[in-house]
């Protein structure tokens, strides 16, 4: 059973990009050795900043930041003080570049940390079902959380659309205990996360049917494995695949699209936006 928004106000962060007629695009920062598409590139703060402002000019509205490569095949598990050693020398100085930061961990002590340092979005991709002080920490701040599907491994046999909604119940389930208000969740059907390639385009394909839950999603289609399938192909050659799956999720109500490839991201919305836009003239707005 679907859960409707509570009249909670929305918190600012979540407003201002939600308001607008395209999707907010996040960027991704990884600060890791081994994230699947670009692990090792932006490891050291020059780099790190560096990267973020070039997504900011680009046009990103967040950048999410993960020191721990959470990538469903291979990655290792990194301990909270090694995730806090990558995050402590650059979380700060990209928060006072004046977007929207989401920490990107599964951890509860590392979210609560990048929050009291600059972080305005928890990026959670168990869902606030892993650590069982993640909702908390969630709530104490009254922050916005992004609430991601997940399974431990792929199963072709369930029907995922499914499984995503019992499983976005249960989170919110748990977010409620907590008090995290309805208003400041985001869902994420977790594209290639516990998923078969061919889930992650029916979960793509159906993506108007989390609309009942009457919350705003995220998609992260981005470089995915599910792109190989159909033209094999390595992360860093799936642009076109990327930006085929986020316009498919945006005209299927997606409000946030999270991307390593910020420009041609925001092209491609934009102009997409304008066609559709066209035949309602001084309709458009970028």
């Amino acid at each position: 059973m679907s859960r409707p928004v509570t009249n909670d106000a929305r918190h600012p962060a979540l407003e201002v990009l939600l308001s607008r007629p395209c999707p907010a695009v996040m960027g991704i920062l990884n600060i890791t050795p081994d994230s699947f598409s670009d692990g090792g590139r932006f490891m050291t703060p020059d780099r790190a900043l560096a990267q973020a402002r070039r997504m900011i000019a680009d046009g990103a509205d967040i950048i999410d930041i993960g020191a721990e490569s959470t990538r469903p095949y291979g990655s290792q598990p990194v301990s909270r003080d090694e995730e806090m050693r990558r995050l402590e020398p650059i979380l700060a100085a990209v928060a006072a570049l004046g977007v929207s930061v989401s920490i990107d961990s599964m951890k509860s002590s590392v979210v609560e940390w990048a929050l009291k340092n600059g972080a305005a979005i928890a990026n959670d991709v168990w869902g606030l079902q892993r650590d069982p002080d993640m909702a908390r920490v969630v709530a104490a701040r009254n922050a916005p959380v992004v609430v991601m599907h997940n399974r431990d491994k792929p199963d072709g046999a369930l029907d995922i659309m499914r499984d995503i909604a019992a499983f976005f119940e249960r989170s919110l389930t748990i977010a409620a205990k907590a008090g995290i208000p309805a208003s400041r969740i985001v869902l994420d059907p977790g594209i290639g996360f516990g998923k078969t390639p061919q889930q992650s385009m029916v979960a793509l394909a159906r993506l108007g049917e989390l609309q009942t839950f009457g919350l705003p999603v995220l998609v992260g289609a981005s470089r995915k494995r599910f792109i190989s399938t159909v033209t094999p192909s390595e992360p860093q050659q799936r642009l076109g695949g990327s930006l085929a799956a986020h316009l498919i999720a945006a005209r299927g109500g997606a409000r946030i699209i999270r991307t390593h490839d910020v420009a041609e991201t925001v092209q491609a919305l934009r102009v997409a936006r304008a066609i559709e836009s066209a035949t309602q003239p001084g309709s458009f707005e970028p």
